[in-house]
């Protein structure tokens, strides 16, 4: 059962929402529910194992690629030289 929720929030920060919730494609109310998700997933409630939106996106991307420590090892010394 969906329930309304009023909140009160700085005109800029409300602005800046909405132009996120428009760039990501989500309403406000999307991104607020997904935001109270991912705390109760932190706060270890049961049955909060859910993957965050950018978790769930980034699944796969890997599959069947061939890499082991030694490849992370050597991606990170090239990057911090």
């Amino acid at each position: 059962m969906e329930t309304k929720l009023t909140l009160r929030l700085d005109e800029k920060l409300i602005g800046r929402a909405k132009s996120y919730a428009r760039k990501s494609g989500k309403s406000v109310s999307q991104l607020v529910a997904g935001y109270f998700g991912v705390l109760g997933a932190r706060a270890g409630e049961k049955g909060s194992s859910e993957m965050t939106p950018k978790v769930k996106s980034l699944r796969g991307t890997l599959r069947g690629a061939d890499l082991n420590i030694n490849d992370y090892r050597r991606h990170l010394e090239e990057k911090y030289r």
